[in-house]
C-alpha cells in the first residue's frame, strides 16, 4: 500500500476541526437538541468536514496550486482526529460527568437523607462542595442568559473547578493511556492476523481508492451509487418538510410490533419490539461479513422467544431477583446471560492472540527482536508499557481516594474486558451505534455479599464506572481503533499518532469550557436533558440504596451468568473449529441490549441483500452492487447534515439518525 506523507497543515487543520466540533457540541446536543455532532462510531461531525475538505476544499487548492491539496491520508488523519475528540463533549465523557461529580452536594438540598449518606464518602479534592456554585450551576448565573459567551466564561469560578479538574483530568489522562496501549496490544492481531474487516471503514476506504486513482467524480456517479443515494434523500426531504410543515406527507421509518402480538405467551418478549429504517444502517449491514449481519438479528430474534419459553416452562422471575443494578436499561433478570458471555468471549480474544502477545512478552522480557512491519498507530512494546502504566496509575489513583486494592483489581478488570469486547463488536461487527445492556459492577455485585466491601469502595467504584465505563456510543476506544486502521496509509505514523492525542487533549479542555459555560448560562435543571439527570442521579440513589440495605450474592443473577457463559463457550467452540458454522458469537452479545432493537431490521435487510447479491450475482455483481449501498450511507449521512444545519435556525430540529 502506497504511503502518503503527512503535513503540518493537515495537523492544523484537524485540530482546528476538533476544537470547533467540540466548542459547538454541547450547545447543539443539549440545549437545541439538534442531531448529536457525534451520535455514535461514525460521526457526522467528522463525515462532513470530509466531504466539505474533500468536495470543496481540495478543488479551490488545486485550482491555486496542486500540491497544496490535502492527500486523502491527510483527510483520514482529519477524520481520525475529529472522531477521537468529538464524543468526549458528549456521551463518550461529558454528558454526565458535572451531574455525576455534584450529584451528592445537591442531594443534601433537595434529597438530605440520601445527602447524609453519600457526602462523608465523597473526597472534596473529587466532589465540589460550594453550594453557592452548585446553585448556579444547576439555576444559572443571574443574568446569565443576557450574557455572551465571553462573559459566561469569564465569571466561572474557575479556582473553585481546578481541584476537581485537576485529580479527575489526571484519572482520565490515565484511563486513554491504558486505552491507547490496549490498543496498541492488539491492533496488529486484529488487523494483520485476524485480517478484520472493519465494515464502518469500507465508505473512507473506497473514497480513498477513487480518490488515488484520479476517479472521485466516477465513484459519486455510478448509477448503483445515485439509486442508494436517492433513497436516503426522498425518504428525509419528505419527513423532514413534515416536521416543519405537518401538511406535507410522512413516509413512516417506524412501525411498532405491539398491536401485533399479545401480551402473554411465546411471544410476549416482542410485545415492546419495533421496526426502524434507518439506510445507512442497511448500508452497514451489507458491508459487513454475512455470518456477522445474520448473527445480529437472529440472537436478537431468538433472544426475544426467551421470555415467553420461560413463561411456558412456569418460570416468572421477579425483577427484584436482580437487586440493585447500575445499567439504565438491564430489566430482565436473564439479561444476566451477558455478564458471563462477555467474560468468555473476551478470554477467546486474547487466545486468539496468545502467539503475538507472546511474541511481544518475550521482546520485552527476553530481549527478542519484534518485527518492525506492525500495523497500527503505535507499536506492541511501547503499547504494552502504556497499558501497564496506565492500569498501575489508575489502581493508585483509586487506592488513594480509600478503594481497596483487591476490589480495585477486580473492578478495573471486568471494566477492560467489558471495553475490549465492546470494541471488537462495533469495529468487526460495523455498529455504528452501541450500547451496554448491563454495567460492568452489575457483574462482579451478582457474586458479592455487598458487606465485604468498604463503602467508599462500593460508592467510589459506581461513580468512576458512570464517568468512563458506562455509556459506549460515543465510546473512545473503537475510534482509536479505527484509527489505528486508518494510520496505514500515512507516514510518518508518529505523526499520526500525535495528531489524534492531540485531538483528545484538545478535546478534553475545550470540551469541558464549553458545558460548562452552557450549565452556567442556561442552568442544568432548565436544560432539555433529562436522560443525564436521571442516569446520574439513579447511580447515586442506588448506591445509597445498597449502602443502607447490603446484599447478599444473587442466586438468579448467578444462574443466568454461568449458562450466558456455557452458551458462549459452546458457540465460540463451534465457530473455531467448523468452517460450516453459521452464528458467529458476537450475535449472542447484543440480543439484550437497547441498540440492537434500533438495529436489529436493518442488519436483516443488510445480510438478505448481501447473501441474494453473492448467491445470485457472484463476487463481481456483489462489487458493482455494494455502490447502492454505498449511496445508502453517504445518503442518510448528507441528509443528516442538512437538517442539522436547519435545525440551527429552527425551533425543532428533525434528527435523521438515533439519539
Amino acid at each position: 500500500m502506497r504511503e502518503t506523507h503527512v503535513r503540518l497543515p493537515a495537523l492544523l487543520t484537524g485540530f482546528l476541526l476538533a476544537g470547533l466540533v467540540c466548542a459547538f457540541t454541547p450547545y447543539n446536543n443539549i440545549k437545541i437538541l439538534n442531531s448529536p455532532l457525534a451520535g455514535g462510531h461514525f460521526p457526522l461531525a467528522a463525515f462532513g468536514c470530509l466531504l466539505l475538505l474533500l468536495l470543496v476544499f481540495n478543488p479551490v487548492l488545486t485550482r491555486v496550486r496542486r500540491s497544496w491539496r490535502f492527500h486523502f491520508a491527510e483527510l483520514l488523519l482529519i477524520w481520525s482526529m475529529i472522531t477521537a475528540a468529538s464524543g468526549i463533549a458528549y456521551t463518550g465523557l461529558l454528558r454526565t460527568f458535572i451531574i455525576n461529580i455534584t450529584t451528592p452536594k445537591w442531594f443534601t438540598t433537595t434529597a438530605g437523607n440520601l445527602g447524609e449518606i453519600l457526602v462523608p464518602l465523597t473526597p472534596p479534592s473529587l466532589f465540589p462542595q460550594d453550594p453557592e456554585m452548585l446553585a448556579d450551576l444547576y439555576s444559572g448565573m443571574d443574568g446569565g442568559l443576557d450574557m455572551s459567551w465571553w462573559e459566561i466564561l469569564t465569571r466561572i469560578p474557575w479556582s473553585a473547578w481546578m481541584v476537581p479538574l485537576f485529580w479527575w483530568g489526571l484519572f482520565v489522562l490515565l484511563l486513554y493511556t491504558a486505552m491507547l496501549g490496549m490498543v496498541g496490544l492488539f491492533s496488529h492481531q486484529w488487523i494483520e492476523n485476524e485480517k478484520m474487516n472493519f465494515p464502518l471503514l469500507r465508505v473512507l476506504e473506497m473514497m480513498g481508492e477513487a480518490v488515488e486513482e484520479g476517479g472521485l467524480w466516477k465513484f459519486f456517479t455510478q448509477n448503483h451509487f445515485i439509486l442508494g443515494f436517492s433513497i436516503p434523500v426522498v425518504l428525509h426531504l419528505f419527513n423532514g418538510l413534515h416536521t416543519y410543515f405537518p401538511e406535507v406527507p410522512q413516509i413512516p421509518t417506524l412501525i411498532l410490533a405491539q398491536p401485533y402480538i399479545p401480551k402473554e405467551g411465546l411471544l410476549s418478549g416482542f410485545y415492546k419490539a419495533k421496526i426502524y429504517i434507518y439506510p445507512a444502517f442497511i448500508g452497514f449491514a451489507f458491508l459487513a461479513s454475512k455470518q456477522v449481519s445474520f448473527s445480529f438479528w437472529c440472537f436478537f430474534i431468538l433472544g426475544g422467544f426467551l421470555p415467553g419459553v420461560l413463561q411456558f416452562a412456569g418460570w416468572r422471575l421477579p425483577a427484584a431477583a436482580l437487586g440493585t443494578t447500575f445499567s439504565p436499561v438491564l430489566s430482565r433478570v436473564e439479561e444476566m446471560q451477558m455478564m458471563g458471555a462477555f467474560a468468555i468471549f473476551f478470554f477467546f480474544i486474547v487466545w486468539l492472540a496468545r502467539d503475538h502477545l507472546r511474541l511481544v512478552l518475550q521482546s520485552i522480557f527476553r530481549k527478542q527482536p519484534l518485527a518492525d512491519d506492525f500495523r497500527g498507530l503505535l507499536d506492541p512494546r511501547t503499547a504494552f508499557f502504556l497499558f501497564v502504566g496506565g492500569i498501575l496509575g489508575m489502581t493508585g489513583w483509586l487506592c488513594f481516594i480509600g478503594m481497596d486494592l483487591l476490589p480495585t483489581l477486580l473492578f478495573l478488570g471486568v471494566c477492560f474486558m467489558v471495553q475490549l469486547v465492546m470494541t471488537r463488536l462495533v469495529c468487526q461487527g460495523g455498529l455504528p451505534y452501541f450500547t451496554l445492556a448491563l454495567a460492568p459492577s452489575d457483574g462482579f455485585l451478582a457474586f458479592l455479599n455487598t458487606r465485604i466491601l468498604s463503602p467508599v469502595t462500593l460508592y467510589m467504584s459506581v461513580v468512576v464506572q458512570k464517568v468512563a465505563f458506562l455509556d459506549m456510543r460515543e465510546s473512545l476506544m473503537p475510534s482509536l481503533f479505527h484509527a489505528s486502521k486508518l494510520s496505514e496509509r500515512a507516514a510518518p505514523r508518529r505523526r499520526f499518532l500525535w495528531g489524534v492525542l492531540a485531538s483528545v487533549f484538545l478535546g478534553l479542555v475545550v470540551s469541558f469550557a464549553a458545558l460548562l459555560a452552557v450549565y452556567y448560562k442556561y442552568g442544568i435543571n432548565t436544560l432539555p436533558d433529562d436522560w443525564a439527570l436521571e442516569t446520574a442521579r439513579r447511580v447515586h440513589e442506588n448506591a445509597a440504596q445498597l449502602l443502607s440495605h447490603p446484599e447478599e450474592y444473587k442466586q438468579w443473577s448467578m444462574t443466568f451468568c454461568i449458562i450466558g457463559a456455557a452458551v458462549m463457550g459452546f458457540l465460540v467452540l463451534g465457530y473455531h473449529r467448523y468452517i460450516w458454522w453459521p452464528l458467529h458469537p458476537i450475535g449472542y452479545l447484543t440480543a439484550y441490549t437497547s441498540a440492537m432493537q434500533v438495529l436489529w431490521f436493518g442488519f436483516f435487510i443488510g445480510w438478505l441483500c448481501n447473501t441474494l447479491v453473492l448467491r445470485y450475482g457472484g463476487v463481481k455483481h456483489y462489487k458493482e452492487v455494494r455502490g447502492l449501498f454505498f449511496g445508502l450511507i453517504v445518503g442518510d449521512m448528507v441528509m443528516a447534515l442538512i437538517w442539522l444545519v436547519v435545525g440551527f435556525f429552527a425551533s425543532i430540529s428533525y434528527h435523521v439518525l438515533p439519539l
